[in-house]
């Protein structure tokens, strides 16, 4: 479902914005690698975790409306249809 404040481009430009210049450095360690981070595109708040639901629920409760993009840490998508998934170099 669109978010009423942002379009799925805005979300995701924000949303990886935020990853790599704020967050990659302090998320990308061995026990995080390839799981799962849920952003807050207004607030920079995320959570990180093993289902992207429950994560981007948490966030939701603590921030209601919140437009939310998620990655998997240390790799170039969040799941692979068809294919692999590639690890992004660190």
């Amino acid at each position: 479902m669109p978010h009423p404040r942002f379009n799925r481009d805005e979300v995701a430009r924000r949303g990886q914005e935020i990853y790599e210049q704020r967050l990659s450095a302090q998320v990308e360690t061995p026990e995080n690698v390839g799981k799962l981070i849920s952003i807050d595109i207004e607030t920079g708040d995320y959570e990180i975790g093993h289902d992207l639901v429950e994560i981007g629920l948490k966030l939701q409760a603590k921030h209601p409306g919140a437009a939310l993009w998620g990655e998997r840490i240390g790799f170039n998508a969040v799941y692979a249809v068809g294919g692999t998934l590639v690890r992004t170099p660190q």
